[in-house]
């Protein structure tokens, strides 16, 4: 019989569900260590609008990878999975539960999938070929597809606009047929598949509206705290742009705006709420996707003692076999 793999827990959720706080609870009730799951806490200076936990709470439960970067670096997915995967062989080394965390879901799914070799869109390829379906119907598109993909030609129906957009915006790009890259990929995620058993739990509120509240709340509560000073003293910085991934982060990217002059501050705020809410609408349209999830309700008692039943369950090993 062979021994169990070593145990990984991922702690899922929107922004502003309470990802951090039961994190921290289940860390004192474990014998475990943090990984932070967040593009945006990775980079110094940027406390407050990523809700990044105080000095008192990282001394209850220090989280690794955060305040890796400064703002003007890049740090991608592939870097993240990287960084990532030799937090969690650390922690395992010491015999203790790695803890994932946050709302990242690029990052969760680069670490357990793998990256992919698939182009990005190009939008300014997509409006061409929806210009020539437009004028030759997308059933000609279609059979430009079977001349240069017959399997991708007989696996997408000849009515199925947006993947024959896909498959052909693919070639046009790499010059290769869409099932070549799509095997690809398969073997690919194969190759890296994890040798752990993740126990995945998420935790939101269970009514969207009592989301949005606590979305609105956190941001009021961040300005209180010193919000706009903190992007004050980015924006200072002549080395830092809203082209960076950082100054592109929800909260930092609409009072870069007002500082810019495009808006007011009452209109940036309101941005900045606006565009919380519709990341944690994506965050959830992505949980909502995977399978053996364990859901819990933000609002319920005792959330921590049953996150800690759901990982018991699940019988994580800790740590290497010596």
């Amino acid at each position: 019989m062979s021994a169990r793999k070593p145990g990984v827990v991922f702690l899922l959720g929107p922004t502003a569900s309470g990802k951090t706080g039961l994190a921290v609870e289940l860390v004192e009730r474990l014998d475990a260590e943090i990984v932070s799951v967040d593009s945006a806490m990775v980079y110094c200076g940027m406390d407050i609008g990523t809700a990044k936990p105080d000095a008192e709470t990282l001394a209850r439960a220090p989280h690794a990878l955060i305040d890796i970067r400064d703002p003007a670096q890049p740090y991608s997915a592939a870097d993240f999975r990287a960084d990532a995967i030799a937090e969690i062989e650390r922690i395992h080394a010491a015999g203790r539960l790695p803890l994932l965390t946050g709302g990242t879901s690029l990052y969760f799914r680069a670490l357990e999938d793998g990256l992919s070799d698939m182009p990005s869109r190009d939008e300014a390829l997509r409006a061409r070929l929806t210009a020539e379906a437009e004028r030759d119907g997308w059933h000609a598109l279609h059979e430009r597809l079977r001349a240069i993909d017959p399997d991708s030609g007989r696996r997408i129906h000849r009515n199925d606009a947006q993947r024959i957009q896909r498959a052909l915006e693919i070639h046009e790009l790499t010059g290769l047929a869409p099932s070549v890259l799509h095997a690809r990929d398969r073997d690919r995620r194969n190759a890296s598949a994890l040798p752990w058993s993740i126990c995945k739990i998420a935790v939101a509120p269970a009514r969207r509206q009592t989301l949005h509240e606590r979305i609105a709340q956190r941001f009021r509560s961040m300005l209180a705290q010193g919000l706009y000073a903190e992007v004050e003293k980015l924006y200072a910085r002549p080395d830092l742009s809203l082209e960076l991934p950082s100054m592109r982060a929800v909260g930092y990217r609409q009072l870069w705006q007002v500082m810019d002059g495009d808006m007011t501050l009452d209109e940036g705020i309101e941005k900045a709420v606006f565009a919380s809410r519709q990341l944690a609408k994506r965050q959830l349209t992505w949980l909502r996707s995977l399978d053996d999830v364990n859901w819990l309700d933000s609002e319920e008692k005792n959330i921590e003692n049953q996150a800690l039943t759901k990982i018991k369950n699940a019988r994580l090993r800790t740590g290497a076999v010596l």
